[in-house]
């Protein structure tokens, strides 16, 4: 199996199209890295900025370069000696515009008789055998609006097939719509009565059942032709959780690619591992991430912030777990209902359990679920944590729980013992999780913003380096090829967004003060935005991306509000509430008071900030695991929740920037500050890092954590990986206020090294004020090696 030692994430879109991204080989291979790993591929609906809306998997998309540009890249990377990486996703379909799909158009317009009536996860009869689409808006006569056109049903642009012998010329397009093997519905009873499995809340993304051994060849035809031609050598899954069986899944596409190398999008909950027997390398990276951002956070901070969280809640401070089991019990009652009341029809006749009590429980248990999902028999402890936990809340549904707990496998000693309940219930577990606390209750624990990342816990505060050295031994140990993360597309602020925003556990009272004096001026200028929890998160957000664009935090301000759900929604959302934040923006940027407020404590944490932001990727590119660099990052990419990160990327800059440091004297950040995240500093350290992992491997096989001493010796963390020495500064703004490292001193490994930024010759113990001069970390390389 062939793998790489690092990855460079490509967003590839009609704009940065594979024939494009062919022209930045030279470019990624002069950086480092080892592998492009590319966003999804497959034909996705019109318009998709993504490609997580596969349309059709038979083909690459023509807009996106088509196979031409697949194989243009391929070629273009495999020269340089450099793999492929590519993302899939197999656990839905883009259905939006049903023309586009012709699995769907099929099933439409055929019903249970089209060949991909399997394909798709539909419950027949909870529609009266027709397949609900919830499209139609409100108002009694939306039906009025129907019309037959060109031997299609069309609903405003919405464009729909019909059933052969369905219609004549003048029929009435109610009656014709009646006919057909689906049924246009009020947009807004799709939450409890869709009857197709789709992708968390998303209608318009329907569940596939690749769990059939013909839907899952079809559905990776095209997939297998990229291995079988060496066009890839790699694959990301998207959504595992989604599977009706991802071990088994995984079996298959093993056996697909012959054991290539694969890596799961699978969210870890702290403390939780990948089952053993998957096989996979690993996950894509966010609990390293978690890991990375934790140790780089102080932890004196936290009472300060918790308080300022209370104060600006009421008084009263808010358990994340309280927190957490509301918002997952409203998706469950509210738009994941739909997935809640198939559940509970799936509850045997004769298992004593009435209709609204078997939901009322499911619901529960689903509210009270630690982790993303169970993989019965694996994970059953968790399934029985969830039970007994809702047995504790709601002791009147305990005899509807005992029922449900075998029904659901709490005691199943293999698969063979589950029923359809149990299956079904582990694809949706993970649904509730991630609309519960990803897209809800993230926007709403406001404390501290950089905790609040996917696959995150933000209770958990911080990690003490003794924790992470844990951590990162054990992934040597047990995970030596899973990737980690920083930025992905998928993450609420960029690394370099995080890095900064870290820093106020470090300066909780200033930022205390801060938050209280932009809130005094706001009301004083008349703008009561009256949400203490989000002007808190919108002021974090701008200090942390400072300076920013209008328009980019606006939009991420009422992105955040929406989710949180507190003061106004994407659905009914208050106007007027939105109004005022709107203004409330406005005002911090260009009132000279409130800005000068912001813009001065930006300032203040800009230098600790971009040591984080050093600190942070030199871990990441050096700790065991395969590092992924999202496209940008190499340089202060200060960007927010998607879409704003997946604008396009100035690859020229990058490029010229990165050959001005390989042609300089001594190899470093020559005519940069050191301090700033305008500072060339990150890519060198990036494009070194990713070097000395490509061109030495073997200088990172092991892992030993190296201890400094002195008074300050907690401010640095540092590592051998077997000739390759990290150091990375912890907690910089203490660091400065103390006066910096003086009688602190690292003991190196035995050997002489050179630090590959500086290029400055090193060996035994080193005061770390001279290693540490010119920038807050160091990268040494042992010389003989």
């Amino acid at each position: 199996m062939r793998t790489p030692t690092s990855t460079y994430r490509l967003q590839i879109t009609s704009d940065l199209t594979l024939d494009r991204a062919a022209g930045l080989v030279d470019y990624l291979h002069d950086l480092g890295a080892d592998w492009v790993y590319l966003s999804p591929i497959l034909r996705a609906v019109d318009g998709s900025d993504h490609g997580y809306d596969v349309a059709s998997p038979a083909e690459i998309d023509p807009v996106r370069g088509g196979a031409a540009g697949l194989k243009a890249l391929s070629d273009a990377a495999h020269a340089r000696g450099m793999g492929v990486l590519v993302d899939i996703v197999p656990n839905h379909q883009g259905v939006a515009v049903p023309r586009q799909n012709p699995w769907w158009w099929s099933l439409l317009a055929e019903g249970r008789d089209s060949r991909y009536a399997k394909a798709f996860d539909v419950e027949w009869e909870a529609g009266g055998g027709k397949v609900l689409i919830p499209v139609l808006g409100d108002g009694d006569g939306e039906l009025e609006q129907l019309r037959v056109e060109d031997g299609t049903l069309r609903y405003y642009d919405n464009v729909y097939p019909l059933a052969e012998g369905t219609w004549a010329e003048g029929d009435d397009p109610k009656d014709v719509h009646a006919r057909q093997h689906y049924e246009l519905i009020n947009w807004r009873r799709g939450d409890t009565e869709l009857n197709y499995r789709r992708f968390f809340t998303v209608a318009t993304l329907a569940g596939v059942r690749v769990e059939d051994p013909e839907v899952f060849d079809e559905s990776h035809a095209e997939i297998r032709r990229w291995i079988d031609e060496g066009l890839v050598d790699g694959l990301r899954i998207d959504h595992p959780d989604g599977l009706r069986d991802p071990k088994a899944y995984l079996e298959q596409l093993k056996e697909l690619t012959g054991g290539a190398y694969v890596v799961v999008e699978k969210i870890l909950e702290p403390g939780e591992r990948l089952p053993r027997d998957w096989a996979t390398q690993g996950t894509t990276g966010y609990d390293a991430l978690g890991v990375v951002d934790r140790l780089l956070t102080d932890p004196a901070g936290e009472y300060a912030l918790t308080s300022l969280d209370a104060r600006l809640r009421g008084g009263e401070p808010v358990e994340w777990d309280e927190l957490i089991h509301g918002t997952k019990r409203a998706m469950a009652d509210g738009a994941l209902r739909a997935e809640v009341l198939r559940l509970a029809r799936a509850v045997p006749a004769d298992a004593g359990l009435g209709h609204e009590e078997a939901a009322d429980a499911i619901a529960e248990v689903l509210a009270n679920f630690p982790v993303y999902r169970s993989y019965l028999p694996e994970g059953a402890e968790h399934l029985r944590t969830a039970l007994d936990a809702a047995r504790a809340r709601r002791p009147e549904l305990a005899g509807a729980l005992a029922t449900l707990g075998r029904l659901l496998g709490a005691d199943a000693a293999d698969d063979a013992e589950l029923g359809e309940l149990a299956r079904r219930f582990q694809q949706t577990s993970g649904m509730v999780m991630a609309k519960g606390v990803e897209d809800t209750a993230f926007y709403r624990f406001t404390r501290l913003t950089s905790l609040t990342e996917v696959g995150g816990d933000p209770s958990h505060f911080a990690v003490a380096p003794a924790e992470a050295h844990a951590e990162l031994a054990r992934r040597a140990a047990e995970e030596p090829l899973a990737m980690t993360a920083l930025s992905t597309h998928d993450t609420k602020r960029s690394e370099a967004v995080r890095a900064r925003i870290t820093v106020l556990a470090e300066a909780a009272e200033q930022w205390a003060g801060v938050v209280g004096t932009v809130k005094r001026l706001a009301e004083r200028a008349g703008v009561l935005v009256g949400d203490g929890p989000l002007v808190n998160l919108v002021l974090q957000a701008l200090v942390g991306a400072w300076p920013v664009e209008q328009d980019r935090i606006t939009d991420y301000a009422l992105k955040a509000a929406r989710e949180a759900g507190n003061s106004t929604a994407w659905v009914d959302g208050d106007t007027g509430f939105e109004e005022r934040l709107t203004r409330f923006v406005d005002l911090v940027l260009h009132d000279p008071e409130m800005r000068a407020v912001v813009e001065g404590f930006a300032e203040h944490v800009t230098a600790a900030g971009w040591a984080n932001g050093l600190s942070a990727k030199l871990v990441q590119l050096t700790m065991p695991g395969v590092p992924d660099v999202y496209q940008g990052s190499e340089l202060w990419a200060a960007s927010l929740v998607d879409p704003d990160n997946r604008r396009p990327v100035d690859f020229a800059q990058r490029a010229e920037m990165l050959q001005r440091l390989d042609s300089s004297v001594t190899g470093s950040a020559q005519g940069t500050p050191a301090v700033g995240p305008d500072a060339a500093a990150k890519l060198l350290l990036t494009s070194r890092a990713l070097r000395l992992r490509r061109d030495h491997p073997g200088l990172f096989t092991g892992y030993t954590p190296l201890a400094a001493s002195g008074p300050l010796a907690e401010h640095v963390f540092a590592f051998d990986r077997g000739g390759a020495v990290a150091v990375a500064t912890r907690l910089p703004l203490g660091l400065a206020a103390a006066g910096g490292f003086a009688a602190e001193t690292l003991d190196l490994p035995t050997g002489d090294w050179e630090d590959v930024l500086t290029r400055r010759p090193h060996t035994g113990a080193v005061a770390l004020a001279d290693l540490l001069a010119d920038y807050p970390v160091a990268l040494l390389r042992r010389k003989d090696s």
